[in-house]
């Protein structure tokens, strides 16, 4: 058997390094360690404390407003950095619009149009990544995220957890085991925009790893199609390696209507983290 049960399964405490334990990670220095004893600190000082401390635990139900709001959100920011960024990862794709571009110029000898066919084209592209995007987000909404007790945290092998600052939900994550070749797969990671940059999606990513490792795992794997590579440089951190890409990956909730093939295109890759040998 490779999992405890449910309740050590998803257990849950103050973040702290903790990476010796975890095979991939490194030790550093970060700003939601333990926070020392109060009795150590003047009371100023053990307030500015217990107010910057980040807490990684399991998710409750009245979490499930904040959980959506994030989740929705991330979704969301994928709309223009999928039409904009993404089109500098796809040069077949920037050789048809030149193409189409120049096509325009011979068709209709207007240079007005001919400058305004690039323009046209990056706001149909708009259009269908928000239009695909928006299907899959739907889909999202409906399934798992619409009942996260159910998908998450009641299944062996599965848990959710939010990361807490201040009070406040700030981050999301979601572990989901799968029993065919004892990996657990690293889902929904997500961290509200306006707390980035305080190393809480790297401690949602080192609780899946512990997760992992107390459950006897072999390995932890996930799938991205995140275009900041800011998102791809964290796996890497915590130990991942791409194991795979895919070019013209098709997300939940594609047509793959002829006009959604050429404006929208998505790269997916696919990270493993390897615990230990079978």
């Amino acid at each position: 058997m490779h999992f405890s049960s449910p309740k050590m399964v998803c257990e849950t405490k103050i973040v702290a390094d903790e990476h010796d334990a975890i095979p991939g990670t490194k030790k550093e220095s970060i700003m939601w360690s333990s926070p020392p004893s109060s009795a150590a600190l003047n009371p100023a000082e053990a307030k500015d404390v217990r107010k910057d401390a980040v807490f990684i635990r399991e998710f409750e139900r009245g979490d499930q407003e904040e959980v959506r709001r994030i989740f929705y959100e991330g979704i969301m920011e994928r709309i223009p950095n999928t039409a904009f960024r993404g089109l500098r990862q796809q040069p077949k794709t920037q050789f048809i619009y030149a193409f189409l571009t120049v096509m325009c110029f011979f068709v209709t000898k207007s240079v007005t149009l001919t400058c305004c066919a690039p323009l046209i084209l990056m706001g149909a592209r708009y259009y269908y990544s928000r239009k695909v995007i928006h299907s899959y987000l739907d889909r999202a909404l409906h399934t798992d995220m619409a009942d996260i007790e159910a998908y998450y945290m009641t299944p062996t092998g599965s848990c959710f957890w939010v990361a807490v600052l201040d009070g406040r939900v700030v981050g999301i994550v979601a572990a989901q085991g799968h029993e065919d070749d004892n990996t657990v797969e690293l889902h929904r990671m997500s961290v509200d925009s306006r707390y980035r940059g305080k190393g809480i999606a790297k401690a949602l990513g080192r609780r899946v790893l512990e997760f992992a490792v107390r459950n006897n795992y072999a390995a932890v794997v996930l799938g991205t199609t995140a275009v900041k590579l800011a998102a791809h440089k964290l796996y890497e951190s915590l130990g991942f390696r791409r194991t795979g890409q895919s070019e013209d990956y098709r997300l939940p909730g594609m047509t793959r209507s002829p006009l959604e093939r050429l404006f929208f295109q998505i790269r997916y890759s696919r990270y493993r983290l390897q615990l230990r040998e079978e």
